[in-house]
């Protein structure tokens, strides 16, 4: 029954958009084996913090994979925030989770605090990209997931096709913190998708910043 459903109704890779076999999940085998993992936090690579260097103070600092245009990670990225895979999400926070799980450093995180979206835009996606992501981490290295301290209080067009400039002037202060108790002495993990410029999580982790001795560490699934 299973091969017949799959005659009419064939899954696919979400990376290359082949064929899954009866045991494949997701992703193909192949691509499994071929997507570009950095392993940054296996090689104490500093990668994701020298995009934020001078701007924000991190205790470490990671990304699953390599972003490269119209590669498989984008088609994953692409298939997760805009066409409603948020099993995508889910998967990627197990395989990152898994990893970060086996390094002592990052077992010390309290809470995982995902990039938040402005309400209007999550009640019209009906979903954060990076919740599934968060939830899966924050299981794997045994830590709160918690996504009511970070806001975003305005809302910004997609900053794709935007500079370098542009996309940190459309992200100053559009992020708060409430229920600011929680975070107070705590160890956090901020996780998004990618970084690019920094200027998102610059800005997310300068609101987080008004607790006290806050920790801050990054994890996102790609970086670009």
């Amino acid at each position: 029954m299973k091969s017949l459903i799959n005659l009419f109704f064939p899954r696919v890779c979400y990376a290359c958009s082949h064929h899954l076999s009866d045991n494949e999940y997701t992703i193909c085998i192949d691509c499994r084996h071929d997507l570009p993992v950095t392993d940054f936090h296996f090689n104490n690579n500093d990668s994701v913090k020298k995009v934020l260097r001078g701007r924000a103070k991190l205790e470490h600092a990671t990304a699953l994979f390599r972003f490269e245009k119209d590669g498989p990670v984008q088609q994953l990225i692409h298939g997760l925030k805009y066409r409603g895979y948020e099993h995508i999400g889910k998967l990627l926070g197990d395989w990152l989770g898994g990893e970060l799980a086996q390094i002592e450093a990052y077992k010390a995180i309290d809470m995982v605090i995902p990039v938040p979206m402005y309400a209007k835009k999550l009640k019209k996606r009906g979903y954060n990209q990076v919740t599934k992501f968060g939830q899966q981490i924050a299981n794997a290295i045994d830590a709160e997931y918690v996504d009511d301290v970070l806001v975003k209080i305005s809302n910004t067009k997609s900053q794709t096709t935007k500079g370098r400039l542009a996309r940190w002037q459309n992200n100053n202060e559009l992020f708060a913190v409430k229920n600011i108790l929680k975070i107070e002495n705590k160890h956090v993990l901020l996780v998004d998708d990618i970084i690019t410029t920094g200027a998102t999580l610059e800005a997310c982790t300068s609101a987080l910043n008004q607790a006290k001795i806050i920790k801050i560490s990054i994890a996102t699934m790609a970086i670009a």
